[in-house]
Formats: C-alpha cells, structure tokens, sequence
C-alpha cells in the first residue's frame, strides 16, 4: 500500500503560462506569472497512483516566500489542499487532467496576493516535497487588481514597451531623448526585487504582506533612487567635474542597475532628475506597475510648499543664483504610476505622480508621492502624499527681481514667468509627444484656475501655523508703471552652428520721451536654472519718442557662444531697460535649446529576424571646424549585442562621415536603434531611429 505521492518531476510549462501572462520576454527559463490570473503546471508520479480521489484529498501545495524550511516571521507560508474545483479568489489548486502517472494542475492566486519570489512544494503524508520556484507579478490585466488598466493599447506601452522617450529642452522647443528601459533583460528581474527589499529595510518594513500593495512598492523603490545610503545613483553638484559618467550619457537603464549591484551597492555616479525618473520607470514596470515618465516645462523646485519663488539677475541681466534651494528649473522630470487608492477616495485613482529626486521635507531628504494627480488639479492639499509639494512646483508665482549694485533690490517689471507649463509625456503606441497639462492643472486665466489656487492657499496657510512658522502670502501683483513693454524674440531652438538673431521691440506708452539704458545678454543654463557663464552682452543708450516703438536687431555668432553649452544645451536670453528718470527696471527674457543632433540613421528596405543586415550612420558636422575625437556609440534591443562604441577621429568642416553598422536582428517586431555622439566640441549628442523586423 503507496503511503505518499512519490513526485519524479514537475513542468512549469513556461511556454503556455508565460504567453498567458505576458511574460515571454523576461525569461525562457523560470515560471514568472502575475497575480490574480491561473497558471497550470504538470507533476508526474515515480509510481502509477491507482486511486485518485482518496489520494487528492491528502494532498496538500505549500507556497512560501523565503528559503524552503524556515518558518521566520517575515515570510510569508500559506497551504492550502488541491481540490477538483479550484477558487478564484484564494490560494488554490485543481486537477484539470489525471491519469495514473501524471496530474496537471491548475492554482490560483489571489488578485492582492504579496509580490515576490515564492517556492512551491507540494504536501502528501509524507514531508513536504520541492517543486520548483516562481515570481509573482502585479497584474494591469486582471479585473480586481489594484494596478487593473483597462486599455490593452496602454498595457502595451506602460508595461511592455522597452523603448521610452523622455522630454527635455526648454518649453518652446521640446527635445525628445531616447531612453532603454530594458525591463525585461535577463537578472532585471531579480535586481528590482533586491532593490525592494533593501527599500523596505531601510524604511525599517518587516511585513512581508506590505508587498500586497502598490502605494508600498512604488514608495520602497522611489526612496532607494537618490534619498539614502544605498541609493542607486548620486547627483553632482552643477560644474563639478565628471569623476563618473555625466548623466546625459547614459542611454539606458541597464547598465546603471547591473553597476550598482557589481559595486554591492554603491552609489553609480552620475545621475539627474531624468535618470532617477527612467531608472524608477524601468524597476516598476518589471514589477508591473503602469509607469510612465513625465516632463514638466518651468518647474519651481524646493518652494518648500509655500506658492512664490524668486529669481535674481543683476542690473546687466546676468541671472544669479541667490536662493540656492528654491529655483525655477527649465525642466523637471518625474513618473506617473497608475492605480486604484483604496487608502484613499475613489475619485483619486488613476494616475498618482512619484518623484525620486530628492526634496528638502520638514523630515529630512525625501522622495514625493505616490500624490494622486487628480488631488494636484483640484488643490487637495489636504490628501497629503506630497500633493503640496508637486502642486508648488507647477503653481507657484515667480517674481523678478534685479539686484542693484548697491545691494538692494528692485523688481523687475514685465518679468514674472508663468510656472508648470507643457507638461508632456509619450503618447500610446507612438513615437509622438502628448500635452497632458490640462490632467495637472485648469486653463490659465480661468476662474476654476483661481478657485483652486485660492483653496490650496487656504489649506497650506492653515498646514503652515502647524507645522512652522514661516508666511505664505497670496503673491499680489505688484502696482505696475505699465507704460513701457519690452518685448525680446528669437527663434526658440537653433541647429548646431547657426548665429542667433535677436529682436528686441521697446513700446513707450508714457504719452512723454524717455532717456533709456538697455542691457541685452546671453547666458549659458543648466536645465536646473543654474547659470555656467555670461556668453555675450552689449549695451545701447536711446531716446524713446513718446508712444513710439524702437526696434533693435542684433546677430550673434555661434563661435561666441559655442564652446560653452553645458549639457543641455540650454541658453538664457536677457533684455534689462532702465528708465534714466525713475529709475523703474523693465526685464524681458527668452530661452533657446540648441536640439538637432548632427547624425541620422538609415535602415535597408526590408530585414529578417536572425539575418546579417547592415544599418548605416552619417555623421554631418555643421561647424566650420573640425570635430575631433569623435566616438559614436551604438545600442538597440534585439538588434545588436549590448553597447558598441566607433572612433572616428576627426571629422573636417562642413563635411559627412558615413558609418557602417553590421547586426543580425534577434528579435522581430518593432525595433530601435539609438546612436550617440560624444567628441571634443560637443557632448552627448543623440539619434534613434525605430524600423520593423520581419519574423523568421
């Protein structure tokens, strides 16, 4: 008589579950399934098993997280007994087939069960007996998940899609970067749930059954990016010299994870608020969470909550940094996960902002969030999870002001910027930008726009007697001489090489002649409102006929301002007026991206999926000199092997480089190609091109 199931193997049957689950592109070789959706697995018996029923009833499955055999009490161990009807809803299992050699089985897991790596063992009367391991995933796919995303299109892009693309550049002339989450390469699986639990370990978390919850995860991961001893990246302070790799280099995540983890753990150097938004992009969506990455244009960043930030130029219209917290970036850069908040009131679920940079909290250095957008849009201060924070960031005024030699300071007319603009991310299944502002915040102008503002004020002057004691004030508009407009144009992205035209209109409304100085300037920025250097500025006297208009052309030449672009690329302009009676200053400004990338990549017609083809890369200098020590790094999942880097040497004026790229497609479908440049005269320069595989 048979005491106990003798088990000779058991197939996880990958293929099929995998396929299920969409998980065939991490892994061929380890069961990934995601909850709340059945996965089948086959045990076969070492001895025919002749009388099923009463033997199923003895048979029990054991899940576990954890080593096999330890029971500590911050595993998770749950047992349940296989039946011939399996519940959707718990831990269970079913027979679907049997025959006296082998059972197929059907479990269940529950659509809130912890995330994690689990073992599976399987319980007759004898000991239990190991059947193999598994990672449990969320799951945007099924009904009662709370991460559930209705839209197949949105599940491709916000879990599947490898290829992102983030926004940089200033808000008149958006640059699209490309970025490689490879969230399914091989070992990422295992590196985010590294990541996790050193996340909860340093927040001091032992339940295990935190892990249920996607507000958890997301806040786990987000604090590990730049906000404590681990963290997977550290920032350099502007104008610091590179002892790292300078963050505009980076092409992908990749790389930066599978450098923390060789180093045990320390700190990757270099990393800005784009790349802690990427990497935290690729570590969620592996663990499936919607994630998706979010460029806001004009950022008030560090306002502390209160809804004002300055900014100071010099009577030359030379920007200083005198605030050095509380600044307005050119671009900031943070994630949306999506969710239901059952924490929260039903109308708070959706997308919920989360941001890793680092941000000076009443506690201490912290990430922002998970804050429910909807909660920023109406001024739901009140809901906390740093919702004050990204609504100060996207509403706060900004004044002008001019710091007089005398030290004193005046303000700066005509100069206060509208905050939080073009808020842009990549649309669904497209290569496009999407504008999606209006989920952040009411029409400009509007009258729900001053309702809302008006709430906020209330709620954050009432969260500001509590907590310190420093003032919000509704910013007034200060009492305007509104009778001289400047106005300062130029076109807002340039190509590489080319002059700046500059065109400044003065308009004397004062009904009497004006003595004027006027001041215009050009600086080099980093996106974080940190200026590198003055590039050029030159000084005009005139009259102003009384209700009259001046207007000034000025040129200025690429080679004057060239060498000093920082890397981004970014350049402040200046116009400061001084009225000679009152003594009243006027300040325009413009800023200009220098965005097109000097290479393009051409594809042949038609290519197949492990087929020797060749891509081909031209490299056109612009400049009238030389490029020197030009190196071209090339990367593309599926399509070439990790990262390749060509030298070219130098590359003479106003002269084409070709390049050749031979690969062989691994993988079919839609594929990308990304190319940088990096040589003596400029940094970090990039192209992509996407072209479809056919399959084999």
């Amino acid at each position: 008589h048979n005491t106990g199931l003798s088990i000779q193997k058991c197939d996880f049957m990958i293929p099929e579950n995998h396929k299920k689950h969409h998980t065939e592109e991490i892994s061929t070789e380890r069961l990934i399934v995601r909850r709340g959706q059945p996965f089948t697995i086959t045990v076969s018996f070492s001895a025919p098993i002749h009388n099923y029923l009463k033997q199923m009833k003895k048979t029990f499955l054991i899940v576990q997280t954890g080593r096999p055999h330890s029971s500590r009490a911050d595993e998770i161990q749950t047992e349940f007994p296989i039946s011939s009807l399996g519940d959707q809803k718990q831990w269970s299992a079913a027979v679907e087939e049997q025959d006296p050699n082998f059972w197929t089985l059907c479990l269940n897991t529950p659509a809130n069960a912890p995330i994690g790596q689990y073992t599976l063992l399987l319980r007759a009367s004898k000991s239990p007996q190991f059947l193999g391991n598994f990672t449990l995933l969320f799951n945007p796919w099924c009904q009662d998940d709370e991460v559930f995303l209705a839209n197949e299109a949105q599940r491709q892009e916000y879990i599947l899609n490898q290829d992102g693309i983030i926004y940089q550049g200033d808000e008149n002339a958006i640059l699209a970067q490309p970025w490689d989450f490879s969230q399914f390469e091989e070992d990422m699986v295992d590196i985010c749930f590294i990541l996790l639990a050193l996340g909860e370990h340093l927040q001091r978390e032992k339940d295990p059954a935190r892990r249920k919850n996607p507000v958890h995860v997301c806040q786990a991961v987000a604090a590990m990016l730049n906000c404590n001893e681990f963290r997977i990246l550290t920032e350099c302070e502007p104008g610091q010299q590179y002892n790292g790799t300078p963050p505009s280099k980076w092409l992908g995540s990749s790389p930066i994870l599978h450098q923390w983890i060789a180093s045990k753990f320390q700190p990757v150097r270099y990393g800005r608020c784009w790349v802690f938004a990427a990497v935290l992009c690729s570590v969620l969506r592996c663990l499936g969470i919607p994630t998706r990455v979010v460029t806001g244009f004009t950022w008030a960043h560090n306002t502390k909550s209160s809804l004002s930030v300055d900014e100071y130029y010099d009577e030359d219209g030379t920007l200083l940094t005198q605030d050095k917290s509380a600044r307005v970036w050119t671009f900031h850069v943070w994630n949306e996960c999506w969710m239901a908040r059952t924490d929260l009131l039903p109308e708070y679920s959706g997308w919920q902002a989360l941001d890793a940079t680092c941000q000076e909290k009443s506690k201490g250095l912290s990430f922002c969030g998970p804050a429910p957008v909807h909660a920023i849009k109406e001024g739901d201060t009140q809901v906390n999870y740093d919702v004050c924070y990204f609504f100060a960031a996207i509403n706060a005024k900004c004044h002008v002001w001019i710091h007089k030699a005398d030290d004193t300071l005046k303000p700066a007319f005509g100069g206060t910027k509208y905050i939080g603009n073009n808020i842009s991310t990549k649309s669904v299944g497209s290569e496009r930008c999407e504008d999606i502002t209006q989920n952040y915040k009411y029409p400009e102008g509007s009258l729900q726009e001053k309702k809302v503002l008006e709430k906020a004020y209330r709620s954050m002057k009432e969260l500001e007697t509590t907590t310190t004691s420093s003032i919000i004030s509704i910013p007034t508009a200060l009492e305007e001489p509104v009778n001289i407009f400047i106005h300062l144009q130029s076109s807002s992205s340039l190509q590489l090489g080319q002059d700046i035209t500059l065109s400044i209109e003065v308009f004397n409304h004062s009904g009497r002649e004006k003595a004027t100085h006027l001041v215009v300037g050009i600086q080099a920025l980093h996106y974080n409102g940190v200026p590198i250097a003055q590039l050029w500025k030159e000084e005009f006297h005139f009259n102003l006929q009384s209700d009259s208009v001046n207007n000034l052309q000025v040129s200025v030449p690429y080679t004057w301002f060239g060498k000093e672009l920082g890397e981004n690329h970014l350049l402040r302009l200046t116009a400061v007026l001084r009225d000679e009676d009152s003594s009243y200053m006027y300040l325009a400004q413009d800023e200009i991206s220098i965005c097109d990338s000097p290479l393009t990549i051409e594809f042949p017609e038609n290519m197949v999926q492990y087929e020797p083809s060749t891509a081909m890369i031209s490299l056109q200098n612009p400049l009238m000199e030389p490029l020197e020590q030009c190196v071209i790094a090339v990367t593309g999942q599926g399509l070439i092997y990790r990262q390749r880097n060509y030298r070219l040497g130098s590359v003479q004026a106003k002269s084409t480089q070709e390049l050749k790229i031979p690969f062989t497609p691994t993988r079919a479908g839609s594929r990308r190609l990304t190319a940088r440049l990096t040589c003596l005269q400029l940094q970090n320069l990039k192209s992509y091109r996407t072209t479809n595989i056919a399959a084999a």
